[in-house]
């Protein structure tokens, strides 16, 4: 089997971190983040990808902080959006292929039912704007390139949601959650690995792989939830709920916590195209969030 040259950009996100470890079975992985590589400064990453020359780019790296993007806008659109067209434009140039991670916050969440990739975007944040405009950079030059849009990413470390709700478990007796937002939760290991698998399954030709299937997929855990249920789920399944202090889990609205930037009210992604193309797809979400917290 012939070893791939993998450049990953994001070692220290959610994601970032999982891939340092499946990607590893399948070639030399060269693993670029912050203060090394700043995709604020697109020179840079013209350099570091002529530096390494890889077969594939794996671009696990974003501007994700929703509500400060909305204060930060050139920032965020240099990050989430110049950086990927130029990883799709050096992918081009050197015949290598390109990974790339998109949201669920490029919808408006109005649609009644889930959202599939033929619905049109339509963000309501600085953030989703950003990104969809990544992906527009992407697709506009890219052959060979993957965008898979994913959601309410969590894993057991960082400040996900799941940390948060475990958190606040533990010094609050009451707590209030939103009910009116629904996602799909997706462990961030789950994510990198059905990832490096649809990589592996082309593993012979990987950039021929990729251009073949290229395109925009949804990707995230199977079914949608509210935050209050998630939360539920959260506290119902945590290994140490004799640490619990939290005596009642209250409904709330979006609009009881006003922020920054607005949020889509429904953002559950159809993820069938994916499974029809790369025959797998995750599992249900709860069944996901049980296996994180049984470790």
């Amino acid at each position: 089997m012939s070893k791939l040259r993998i450049l990953l950009i994001g070692k220290n996100g959610q994601l970032g971190w999982e891939f340092q470890r499946t990607l590893a079975c399948l070639g030399e992985v060269t693993v670029l983040d912050w203060p090394e590589l700043d995709l604020a400064q697109p020179e840079a990453v013209r350099r570091a990808v002529k530096r390494v020359h890889p077969q594939v780019i794996v671009n696990a790296a974003a501007y994700t902080a929703v509500d400060r993007a909305e204060s930060e806008p050139d920032k965020a659109r240099t990050i989430n959006a110049t950086a990927p067209g130029v990883l799709a434009e050096e992918a081009r140039a050197s015949g290598a292929a390109l990974i790339h991670y998109s949201t669920d916050y490029v919808f408006d969440g109005q649609k009644s039912g889930s959202y599939g990739e033929e619905d049109e975007p339509n963000p309501l944040n600085l953030y989703g704007s950003s990104k969809l405009e990544g992906e527009k950079q992407v697709s506009s030059v890219g052959e060979a390139y993957w965008i898979l849009r994913t959601s309410w990413v969590y894993s057991d470390r960082r400040d996900s949601f799941v940390n948060k709700v475990l958190e606040w478990s533990r010094s609050q007796k009451q707590m209030r959650v939103v009910s009116d937002q629904m996602g799909c939760p997706t462990w961030s290991r789950m994510l990198a690995e059905i990832t490096t698998q649809a990589l592996a399954i082309g593993l012979k030709d990987p950039v021929g792989w990729i251009g073949e299937t290229a395109g925009v997929y949804h990707l995230a855990g199977d079914g949608g939830t509210s935050r209050y249920q998630f939360a539920h789920e959260i506290l119902r399944l945590d290994p140490l709920r004799e640490q619990q202090v939290v005596t009642e889990l209250i409904e709330a609205q979006t609009s009881d916590f006003p922020t920054p930037a607005r949020r889509p009210l429904n953002a559950v992604l159809d993820c069938s195209k994916f499974k029809s193309v790369f025959g797998m797809s995750l599992p249900p979400w709860r069944e996901a969030l049980e296996l994180m917290l049984k470790r």
